[in-house]
């Protein structure tokens, strides 16, 4: 049978996931709150477009305004409900769908921050699935029913790890993998919470960055100063989730463990790091000059950024487990004043005596 499938958040990374899923022929609803992006959608379809042209697409696609999801009470019920908004809107999003879920139904957290035991305190653990969206793929809202991606293909990096958050490699998240393969490289992952943290990782180091410097991805690593708070801030992430015990990966192209010896001053580790992010696998080359963070669009926006959730939280787990991530406070504290107008994006916050 086709399983019913809801995304609710069709913003970026929603909305990129869902118009693939569409054009594969899967039942799927986008469900979201911005009524321009859902009227364009309900009148035009999803446009998308990428870093060549046969990255593009245009698709028509079911899309449903937040105050219309009460219509799927007369509906088939939702077998997967993937959850693609802000790590604060979680539980809300959650509550939205729960009660449209069938017996077998689940929800899956497809976002950035570690939101699993937000989704679980509504759902239960057992209708709860993680998503890690891996850093291949950047994508941008950027106006009304268009989505751009910022990097290029590579079908050698997963863009895609479904997990179950008991480390079990189930049906269930074999057929999301599954499902999600027509958007990208997928794979179910027995690791949840280590590619979890791997990605915060990623997050920490380079998205609130942008948010606080106004810099897009590729400014931001060739800026020298900038570049060595990113590194900072990579290793301190990569320190306290090795004190949580989790299992890491790389960070983007980055091993983790050189990175960490980086941050400490190892000088060969730290010329490595450095190459990588100025000339090997993270270089501009696979990057859109246009590509910008989650967090950095989101300022842009003049909305709220999620950086509570992530460098303030990884600031929190360090201090609960002991290991210090002053870089992690400096920079939710910096990201924070620029978001309530206090100060300009500029790289000058992050360059700061912390």
């Amino acid at each position: 049978m086709n399983r019913r499938i809801a995304i609710i958040g069709a913003g970026a990374v929603g909305g990129y996931a869902g118009a693939h899923m569409a054009a594969a022929g899967h039942d799927v609803t986008l469900i979201d709150a911005w009524p321009q992006h859902v009227d364009t959608m309900q009148a035009h379809g999803l446009k998308i477009s990428g870093m060549t042209a046969a990255e593009g697409l245009s698709v028509r696609v079911n899309a449903m305004h937040v105050t219309d999801v009460q219509s799927l009470a007369k509906q088939r019920p939702i077998d997967i409900a993937f959850i693609a908004v802000k790590s604060y809107d979680t539980v809300w999003a959650a509550t939205l769908i729960r009660q449209y879920l069938s017996a077998s139904g689940c929800m899956v957290s497809m976002q950035n921050c570690i939101n699993e035991e937000r989704v679980a305190a509504v759902a239960g653990w057992g209708r709860t699935l993680g998503c890690i969206v891996t850093g291949g793929i950047g994508v941008d809202l950027y106006q009304p029913g268009h989505i751009r991606r910022g990097y290029a293909r590579r079908p050698d990096i997963v863009s895609f790890y479904v997990g179950e958050p008991s480390g079990r490699i189930t049906r269930r998240a074999r057929e999301i993998a599954a499902i999600l393969g027509c958007v990208d490289t997928a794979s179910a992952t027995d690791n949840l919470w280590g590619e979890r943290w791997t990605k915060l990782c990623v997050n920490g180091m380079r998205n609130g960055v942008s948010a606080a410097t106004g810099l897009g991805g590729n400014a931001r690593d060739r800026h020298d100063a900038v570049r060595r708070i990113c590194i900072q801030l990579g290793g301190e992430a990569v320190r306290v989730g090795q004190k949580l015990g989790y299992r890491l990966g790389n960070v983007g192209a980055l091993p983790f463990e050189t990175l960490a010896r980086a941050m400490e001053g190892h000088p060969g580790c730290y010329a490595e790091i450095e190459r990588l992010m100025t000339e090997g696998g993270a270089a501009q080359a696979e990057r859109s000059d246009d590509q910008r963070p989650s967090m950095a669009q989101d300022m842009e926006k003049g909305r709220r950024t999620e950086i509570e959730f992530m460098n303030g939280f990884i600031a929190l787990e360090g201090a609960r487990v002991g290991v210090k991530a002053t870089a992690h406070e400096m920079l939710t504290r910096q990201v924070l004043r620029v978001e309530r107008g206090e100060i300009p994006a500029r790289p000058e916050n992050v360059l700061v005596n912390w």
